[in-house]
């Protein structure tokens, strides 16, 4: 393959794999995940290694922050809750006390810490974990996707800087 080509083929194989940004997917798959639950907020919470903090890594709301969820997770303990627990977190709704209802799944995935895909602003039951649960395991596949394809562009990004310069 004469160098231009090689060239041409290497700038297409990077545009390729640099379709997929890990904050965009995240934003995208909150957005989806609210949807979904028909639950006006979602986000993501990363745990640590040794399960003693949790913090958001994302959090989807819509205008204004109605409900002011954001200072609700950071308030109510539910961070501590989720850093502690390897399992489906469910809170019920309780507008008295503040409190918008909630529901955490488990991200199966297995290159990052201990990540929480959760909805909230309503009641859930049963099939609304189910189905949570499942597009969290979706989630989880996109995640190592992107960062496999982040990866694998650092490395054709290497390989093309160090091709051999045609005779």
């Amino acid at each position: 393959m004469p160098y231009n080509r090689v060239d041409v083929a290497m700038r297409e194989l990077l545009s390729a794999f640099s379709c997929l940004e890990g904050a965009e997917l995240l934003g995208r798959l909150a957005r989806t995940a609210a949807a979904v639950a028909s639950a006006p907020y979602a986000g993501f919470v990363r745990v640590d290694a040794l399960r003693q903090e949790a913090c958001p890594v994302h959090v989807h709301a819509p205008p204004g922050d109605p409900l002011r969820l954001r200072r609700w997770l950071a308030e109510s303990g539910v961070l501590k809750e989720l850093a502690a627990s390897p399992e489906v977190v469910r809170l019920a709704p309780d507008v008295s006390m503040g409190e918008p209802g909630f529901l955490a799944t488990p991200v199966p995935v297995a290159a990052r810490d201990h990540t929480f895909l959760w909805v909230a602003g309503r009641g859930f039951c049963d099939g609304d974990e189910h189905l949570l649960g499942r597009f969290a395991t979706a989630a989880g596949r996109a995640l190592e996707a992107a960062s496999g394809c982040e990866a694998a562009v650092r490395l054709l990004r290497g390989v093309r800087a160090f091709r051999p310069v045609p005779p």
